[in-house]
């Protein structure tokens, strides 16, 4: 008699159809599914003895969350295995334009009333670098983000920047109010007005 593996393993077809995540996500909406049922819609299948789901859950657990899947280097993300240079590039693109949402809706601009909301705007993005940069948000009279300008990318432990760079785009585009952010490579964010 064969052994059988403790560990079930399903395939989503196998499932009810109502706990399905496409299926989920079509009548309780993307916000009811979990990480790992939202990756496997975008993986849409999983590999021999793996769901997509479990895919998703293994790949939240090597890179612990959300978080580091966007901070994860493309290459590195790509030889998981069950990924593969479409896939990865799938995930990537699907955490990018959630990053791009926020900056979309003119209207909808972000204001900045002090230096934790603009470290909030962009501390998930800026947590993925590796590397120390300084960027300097431009802003509208409201205090409403126009911009974010990259001024200088630094090296593991250090950044050397003239002052002249940290206002070139400000006094570039007219614009009399703004923050600079410098990213640490330990992830720390300082702000300063």
């Amino acid at each position: 008699m064969a052994e059988t593996d403790s560990k079930p393993i399903y395939r989503i077809m196998d499932l009810h159809e109502s706990d399905r995540p496409r299926e989920r996500l079509a009548s309780l909406g993307p916000q009811a599914l979990t990480n790992a049922e939202l990756i496997a819609i975008l993986l849409r299948v999983g590999v021999k003895g793996e769901s997509a789901v479990t895919v998703g859950q293994r790949l939240l657990q090597k890179f612990s969350g959300l978080n580091g899947l966007h901070r994860a280097p493309f290459k590195e993300l790509m030889n998981q295995h069950g990924l593969g240079e479409a896939k990865a590039s799938q995930i990537k693109a699907a955490i990018e334009l959630g990053r791009r949402l926020t900056l979309e809706s003119p209207e909808e601009r972000p204001a900045i009333n002090s230096p934790a909301d603009a470290a909030t705007l962009v501390q998930y993005e800026m947590s993925a670098l590796e590397q120390e940069h300084l960027r300097v948000i431009l802003l509208d009279r409201r205090n409403r983000v126009l911009e974010s300008v990259e001024v200088y990318k630094g090296s593991v432990n250090s950044s050397q920047v003239r002052v002249g760079e940290v206002f070139k785009e400000a006094i570039r585009k007219k614009k009399q109010h703004r923050i600079c952010l410098k990213q640490l490579p330990n992830h720390l964010l300082k702000t300063s007005e």
